[in-house]
C-alpha cells in the first residue's frame, strides 16, 4: 500500500515537472516558426513587417481577394499541404504595405456582415447601431493568386556521390545528399479593375529553400539534430515567400503606372488589329451606280 502511495506521488511529481518544462521552452513569437510574412497592421500602420516588403505612401485603390477555389494548385495547397487559403497571407502584406485597402469579399465574411444587417432588420439590434443601406465600399480592383508549381524535390545523387568516393566517407556524403531537400515554389498575382474588368497588372514570384537533412551523418548529436529538424521546414514557408516575391513585382510596377490606351477606337471600340467582317458597306443607289445589263436592247 505504501508502494503504490509513493507510485501515486512520483508520478504527480513528473508531471508537475514536466508541465513546468513546457511553459519554460514555450516560446511567444519564435523566429524559428516565423515566414516572411510576419508582424502586423492597423489601418495604415504596420508593425514588425518584413524589411523587404515594399510599401506605398497612400493606398492606389480598394482591392478584393479573388481565389479559385476549383484550381487544381488550390486542390494541392488545401489536400497535400494543409494550408489555408492564399487569401490569409495575402491579406497581412497588402495591408502593410498600405499599396491597397483591403475589403471583404470572401464567403464567410460576406455571411458574416450580412447576418449583422438581417438582425438590423428586424429590430433586435440596439438603437444607434447604424447598420443602414449605401454602407459598403467598393471593390476597385480583384487580385487573383495562383501557384505555377510547389515541389520538395530529394537530392537523388546521394548514392552516386557515396558510389564514387567510397568507404566511410563516400558513406557519409553520400547520406548528406541523399537527405537534402530543394523546396521550391513560383507564384503569379493578377490584378483586374472591377469596372472595366480590364487587367491592369500582373506578376511573378518564386523561392527556394536547400534543407540539409543529412548534416546528422556528419556531425551527429547535437549539431546533427538541429540542423535535422530544419529538414522539416513547411513547404508553406516557400510558397509565401514566393507571394512576396510576386507582390514586391507587382507594386514595383503599379507605382509607375502608366494607363494603356488603344490610338483611334480606344479601349473596346474595336482595336486596330481589324478583320474583314464579311458585310459591304452600304450604298445609296443611284443611276450613276446602278449595274448595267449585258443584254442588247432590241429595237
Amino acid at each position: 500500500m505504501q508502494k503504490n502511495k509513493w507510485a501515486v506521488l512520483a508520478a504527480a511529481g513528473v508531471a508537475v515537472l514536466l508541465a513546468g518544462c513546457e511553459t519554460t521552452n514555450m516560446k511567444m513569437g519564435s523566429q524559428d516558426a516565423k515566414t516572411v510574412a510576419t508582424g502586423a497592421a492597423g489601418g495604415a500602420s504596420a508593425s514588425g513587417e518584413n524589411t523587404q516588403l515594399e510599401k506605398c505612401a497612400s493606398p492606389l485603390g480598394t482591392v478584393s481577394l479573388v481565389e479559385n477555389e476549383h484550381a487544381g494548385w488550390y486542390t494541392i495547397l488545401r489536400n497535400e499541404y494543409r494550408l489555408p487559403p492564399t487569401a490569409n497571407l495575402l491579406r497581412l502584406l497588402i495591408q502593410q504595405s498600405n499599396c491597397f485597402v483591403v475589403v471583404e469579399r470572401g464567403a464567410a465574411g460576406m455571411r458574416a456582415m450580412n447576418r449583422e444587417r438581417e438582425l438590423m432588420g428586424s429590430g433586435q439590434m440596439r438603437g444607434g447601431s447604424n447598420f443602414g443601406g449605401g454602407q459598403m465600399v467598393a471593390s476597385d480592383y480583384g487580385m487573383s493568386p495562383e501557384i505555377i508549381f510547389s515541389e520538395g524535390n530529394t537530392g537523388g545523387i546521394g548514392g552516386a556521390l557515396g558510389g564514387l568516393i567510397g568507404g566511410r566517407g563516400g558513406g557519409l556524403l553520400g547520406a548528406v545528399a541523399a537527405g537534402t531537400k530543394t523546396r521550391e515554389a513560383s507564384t503569379m498575382l493578377t490584378l483586374v479593375d472591377n469596372r472595366s474588368g480590364v487587367q491592369v497588372a500582373a506578376s511573378e514570384g518564386s523561392a527556394s529553400k536547400t534543407d540539409f537533412g543529412g548534416m546528422g551523418a556528419l556531425f551527429g548529436g547535437v549539431a546533427g539534430g538541429g540542423l535535422g529538424g530544419y529538414q522539416n521546414t513547411p513547404q508553406g514557408k516557400v510558397i509565401t515567400a514566393a507571394f512576396m516575391d510576386a507582390y514586391n513585382q507587382m507594386v514595383r510596377a503599379v507605382r509607375n503606372y502608366r494607363a494603356q490606351s488603344v490610338q483611334g477606337q480606344g479601349l473596346g471600340g474595336g482595336g486596330r488589329l481589324g478583320v474583314d467582317g464579311g458585310a459591304a458597306p452600304s450604298q445609296t443607289y443611284t443611276p450613276q451606280n446602278a449595274p448595267r445589263s449585258n443584254t442588247r436592247q432590241r429595237r
